[in-house]
């Protein structure tokens, strides 16, 4: 015989005159969260009533109904409502659709009110982003759309940059195959061929975190930051007909310019016309370029400009912006620190009367004729010049001295020609003339630590020796005492020359040298501290001698350590097998500059280097990544990049090393801290977290 399933009778529903009902002390929401009661009742304002209020008759001491209803389940629905009664926009009559649970049911009133909060389901943000789409497709605008749901237009626009994700990777979020913030590392770009070309890559490896779906969608990009971008002005590139990669869901610092040729042309067209109108103050030649390599006005001669002086209304200005600086640091004198606004006002005033100071040169026309300008992009993104460099076949003649000594004092001074020009460059080539390591040739076999090549190990401690040399030039003390070993050596160890004192300082280029290195901290310390001192200098040799002598003993120390720090060589070296010196000669070398970068507590890392593909990872085996990782930041994180492929690798490991202190063999500093400590991570840590701490 058949079961008979009984069937289930829903309550039923009728409309309630508002004020017939109260609100249920059975009702579960306490705290308040979410949607707040004004913005529920302006969106029951505009739309109605959607869902219906759970009610139960309240009845006497009897048991007899009394015809009042108490609301267990929707209590903020029947607070919005309250308030529109009381804002005068519902009357207290107005019918309030409602499902009646009948009197003594079995079914408590705090049951009701939970489970219409527990089972109910959030929308799925797919679903949300869909709505929006059709909502914007009918008509409504964004603002609108915000407006209607009380969100931020930002969360619509988020919602709606999906829309540039490819249907097949949504289909692959919808069946939960991908995370909802991988998905949105896919909106960053609208290339549906190449977002599902990352997801094939990505899918194969364990490693899918959004960064690295970020990275390889804008690997063939261009950073808004890039300096390249800066000098010529999103604006420009815009107009040119160049395109911008936003990323709405993350800070992407101006995002990504997506042509690069069309970038790199601006660049140089504008490079080009302010050639034009440098060459038309009277330049013999103008050279432009995105960047000259460290070094590269070495050989040439520098001709002397004079000061523009100030103009009545610069002078005018100059001393107004004085008058104003001391007038505010007057008033605040007993502040403890500057109001907002007051300490913008002062940092405004400083820097113009900075740039009423630093004057330009003025410089002889005869003298114009016979020398050259070099026009570049400095690393901040500021145009860079360099006026008055001579060739030297442009050189005026002079007639030839007979006497062996080379000066009227017996000194050769043209030994010395071309140092102030040794930190005036800026620029990204490693090669100069003089280079004959050549280039690095890779291994075959990756599969275990090898020692660095030699061009590589010339490069970094170039690197080094740059640093060394700021250091050294910033502390005096040292660098006396150095120099006087080094004299005290040469009386003592080594055959004494003919003269009376042999004491000079030979200077040391650099021309093999990674790209970073003419843009790095140590690079400008020691551009600054060069043109400060050539700014101090007397106009000619013959008052040199006195200028000195009436210096204060800070500043002689001063300029004894600057000048000495030419003479810093760090420099690691090749050399052939029957050559003048030796290669022992090098390890003695590198062994005194250790001495001298303990004694300076020299850190590379707070000198600005870290390792990038460029200068160090793309350069080592597989083998020597791994190592580095694994000192930085422990075996786990190793482990997780152990099966890319070696460029992969290395891009990787340069985003997982940056901040971690660490550096390489040839960089630290024995004996010293030079490296900081392991921060080995757990396992449950994730990478991106590291790179953003």
């Amino acid at each position: 015989m058949a079961t008979v399933i009984p069937k289930i009778t829903l309550s039923s529903s009728r409309d309630i005159p508002f004020n017939r009902l109260v609100l249920s002390q059975s009702n579960v929401r306490r705290v308040k969260s979410g949607l707040s009661i004004e913005e529920l009742a302006r969106d029951i304002e505009r739309r109605g009533l959607l869902q219906s209020l759970n009610v139960r008759p309240m009845l006497d001491g009897e048991g007899v109904e009394t015809g009042t209803y108490e609301v267990p389940a929707g209590g903020r629905r029947f607070r919005a409502l309250e308030l529109l009664v009381k804002q005068k926009k519902l009357t207290k009559t107005a019918p309030v659709p409602c499902v009646v649970r009948e009197a003594g049911s079995a079914i408590l009133a705090e049951e009701d009110s939970l489970a219409e909060n527990v089972q109910r389901v959030a929308l799925h943000p797919l679903d949300q982003f869909r709505a929006f789409r059709d909502m914007l497709e009918k008509g409504m605008s964004e603002e609108e759309i915000a407006a209607a749901f009380f969100v931020a237009p930002t969360v619509v626009k988020q919602r709606l940059r999906l829309m540039t994700v490819s249907d097949k990777l949504l289909e692959v979020y919808e069946q939960d195959g991908m995370r909802l913030e991988q998905l949105m590392a896919f909106s960053i770009s609208d290339d549906h061929a190449r977002q599902e070309q990352v997801w094939e890559i990505v899918f194969q490896n364990h490693n899918r975190e959004p960064y690295v779906i970020r990275r390889m969608l804008t690997e063939k990009t261009v950073r808004a930051s890039d300096a390249r971008a800066r000098f010529v002005g999103l604006d420009a590139y815009l107009a040119a007909g160049g395109s911008i990669m936003r990323d709405l869901f993350e800070a992407d610092d101006g995002g990504w310019l997506q042509d690069p040729a069309i970038l790199d042309r601006l660049v140089m067209e504008k490079l080009h016309a302010t050639a034009e109108a440098i060459r038309a103050e009277g330049w013999k030649w103008v050279e432009t370029a995105l960047s000259f390599p460290w070094g590269h006005t070495r050989q040439f001669a520098e001709i002397e400009g004079t000061e523009v002086p100030l103009s009545d209304e610069e002078t005018a200005r100059l001393e107004a912006l004085r008058a104003e600086q001391e007038t505010i640091e007057a008033e605040y004198a007993q502040a403890d620190e500057y109001p907002d606004e007051v300490d913008a006002r002062l940092g405004g005033i400083e820097q113009a009367i900075l740039a009423l100071e630093e004057r330009p040169l003025a410089f002889d026309p005869a003298d114009m004729t016979r020398a050259g300008t070099f026009v570049s992009l400095a690393s901040d993104g500021t145009l860079q010049v360099e006026r008055g460099f001579v060739l030297p076949e442009d050189m005026p003649t002079e007639p030839e001295e007979t006497d062996d000594g080379g000066g009227a004092d017996g000194y050769d001074h043209a030994a010395y020609d071309g140092r102030d020009e040794h930190i005036a460059g800026y620029g990204s080539d490693a090669g100069g003339e003089g280079d004959t390591t050549g280039p690095d040739v890779e291994p075959e076999e990756e599969d275990g630590i090898k020692p660095l090549p030699d061009r590589l190990l010339t490069e970094l401690t170039a690197w080094r020796t740059l640093a060394l040399r700021d250091a050294f030039a910033s502390n005096p003390h040292i660098a006396l005492t150095e120099f006087l070993h080094t004299l005290v050596r040469d009386v003592y160890w080594q055959t004494p020359g003919a003269d009376c004192l042999e004491a000079y300082v030979r200077e040391i280029s650099l021309p093999v040298h990674s790209p970073d290195m003419p843009g790095s901290v140590p690079a400008h310390a020691l551009r600054q501290r060069n043109e400060g001192w050539k700014h101090d200098l007397p106009e000619n040799e013959d008052a040199l001698w006195r200028w000195i002598d009436g210096l204060d003993e800070v500043s002689r120390m001063a300029l004894l350590a600057h000048c000495l720090s030419f003479g810093v060589n760090a420099l690691y070296e090749r050399m052939p097998s029957y050559g003048a010196a030796s290669q022992r000669s090098v390890t003695e070398r590198l062994k005194r500059a250790d001495r001298l970068a303990l004694a300076l507590s020299l850190d590379m890392v707070e000198a600005g280097w870290q390792p990038t593909v460029e200068n160090y990872l793309g350069r080592v085996t597989k083998a020597c990544i791994l190592q580095a990782i694994r000192e930085a930041r422990g075996d786990e994180v190793a482990a997780r990049i152990a099966h890319l492929k070696k460029p992969d690798m290395a891009r990787e490991a340069e985003r997982v090393l940056e901040g971690s202190g660490w550096l390489p063999e040839a960089l630290r500093t024995v004996g010293g801290a030079g490296q900081a400590p392991v921060e080995p991570v757990t396992a449950g840590e994730d990478v991106e977290a590291i790179a953003a701490e």
